[in-house]
């Protein structure tokens, strides 16, 4: 391929989008996969599945980036009891990572033959925005019983991966899935999110990996630069985005996401309607 302006600038958008919507629980998978039915990529079909998935890494960098004195364990600067919180921290991490792991080696590539598809965003983005409505309300009147991430217990941590394993079907939202299951079984809308970004750093690393393993390592100067490209714009938009979440749910319910997915969700069905699956012959 060519590199050419219109394929940065593509790749740019991308980048947006994925910063975007990674940590948003709105899809990151399903708005990729719909942006990508209006923005192509000048790109082979083996490299656009791979740079749709290791995108993200630009995206979970930014978590590490800005949470990194918190996850690292050997800071000088902690004390043992912190140096210990630290690693609970990560161990709760790998115990929720278990589920998704496991099953998503299991059904990962029949997910991809057979979910990757216009219809299947459309119904996930909508059924979840009402769970999320209906969840809220649920809510209202409860108190949650972990409003510390070190009181989260290694049972809940694991409850919360079972969750994410709801977020195999595109359109579904890994964090959205995981916030609601953290939201369900007790912690405050600050602790689920917060674990949720956490949570994401093996996950997306995996994949990653998996994706970067599968296309093997014969890229071109074009392919590594568009890459990049992505990359670094899906990590600056991911901290602004972050930022922006951890800000409003400290005053704000989930109900405004719902709303958003479900409204988002009818526009695709009628396109759907109107036009057709453009997924339908990939």
């Amino acid at each position: 391929m060519d590199l050419s302006i219109v394929e940065l600038l593509k790749a740019i958008i991308l980048g947006v989008v994925e910063g975007l919507t990674e940590w948003l629980p709105i899809s990151s998978t399903g708005h990729m996969i719909l942006v990508d039915e209006f923005i192509q990529l000048d790109v082979t079909t083996q490299f656009k599945d791979m740079f749709l998935v290791v995108i993200q890494l630009g995206a979970i960098l930014a978590v590490v980036v800005m949470n990194f004195d918190k996850l690292n364990p050997f800071s000088q600067w902690k004390t043992a009891q912190e140096k210990q919180e630290t690693f609970d921290l990560w161990g709760k991490v790998i115990v929720a990572c278990i589920p998704a792991a496991v099953i998503g080696l299991m059904f990962n590539k029949y997910m991809e033959e057979h979910f990757m598809t216009a219809p299947v965003v459309a119904f996930t983005l909508i059924l979840y925005g009402i769970l999320f409505i209906v969840v809220e309300n649920y809510n209202k009147h409860r108190t949650p019983r972990v409003t510390d991430l070190t009181k989260l217990d290694y049972k809940t941590a694991f409850i919360i991966g079972m969750f994410q394993v709801l977020s195999l079907v595109p359109g579904t939202s890994r964090s959205g899935a995981t916030i609601l299951g953290g939201i369900l079984y007790g912690t405050s809308r600050y602790v689920a999110t917060e674990f949720t970004f956490f949570l994401a750093i093996p996950v997306m690393f995996g994949a990653s990996a998996l994706k970067m393993v599968k296309f093997g390592w014969h890229y071109t100067g074009a392919e590594i630069i568009i890459m990049l490209v992505g990359m670094v714009t899906a990590f600056i938009v991911s901290i602004l985005s972050i930022k922006f979440l951890l800000r409003y749910i400290k005053h704000n319910d989930f109900k405004a996401f719902g709303w958003y997915r479900i409204v988002l969700g009818i526009i695709v069905v009628a396109y759907l309607f109107l036009v057709g699956d453009p997924t339908a012959n990939d």
